[in-house]
């Protein structure tokens, strides 16, 4: 059955989506997707948090880095959505048309890509995950990308954590005094909920 084929596009486009993702990881552009928070370990006070995280348990979104989960839920959506095709167009004669193919590609595609995610897991280089808690990132170095930092208005810090992977978090100056503009490092020495608090980073700090 062609891949090509008016019935089989929802698998089609799905392939070609995985294939941009290779091409992005062998080029280096993976980072693209780095800034989104893929933590679900309760730093977003919200109601209905157990409830997500219990979801995201069960897709197997918290045992991989969203793009690698990503890929294999387009490989199993490509792959077993075709699969399906071939075998109803053996049955009945004929294949499912497009929309409702794509329902029976997630259907069997979404479980699939679950319980692969669990033994992927096992093997899948922990220095290349996303998944960190944002309070780890105090102690660690950042560049201010977007605005100016003052006491009160802060700014947006981009800073790398511990496996080398992007975060944009919202900082303000340690000292009441200070300010930070575009393209100042930074070092982030504390957390109040969803603000950072930083000093210079390009000497050395002691907290009084």
């Amino acid at each position: 059955m062609d891949i090509l084929a008016a019935h089989n596009t929802p698998f089609a486009v799905a392939l070609a989506l995985l294939a941009l993702l290779l091409l992005m990881q062998s080029v280096g552009l993976s980072d693209f997707g780095g800034d989104f928070d893929t933590d679900v370990d309760g730093d977003i006070d919200v109601e209905g948090t157990d409830i997500a995280g219990g979801l995201a348990s069960l897709l197997g979104l918290n045992r991989l880095p969203l793009m690698a989960w990503l890929s294999v839920f387009l490989g199993c959506f490509a792959l077993l959505g075709w699969s399906g095709q071939q075998l109803i167009e053996n049955l009945l004669g004929a294949p499912l048309p497009a929309l409702p193919a794509a329902g029976l590609g997630l259907l069997i595609g979404v479980p699939a890509t679950s319980l692969l995610a669990r033994p992927l897991s096992k093997i899948w280089p922990h220095d290349e995950t996303s998944a960190v808690s944002t309070d780890r990132l105090v102690g660690k170095r950042g560049t201010v990308s977007i605005g100016t930092a003052r006491r009160g208005s802060p700014a947006r810090v981009l800073v790398k954590d511990h496996f080398g992977q992007p975060h944009n978090v919202m900082v303000e100056p340690h000292e009441d005094s200070a300010e930070f503009t575009e393209g100042d490092e930074v070092l982030l020495v504390r957390r109040e909920g969803g603000i950072f608090f930083a000093v210079t980073g390009t000497g050395p700090f002691r907290l009084d």
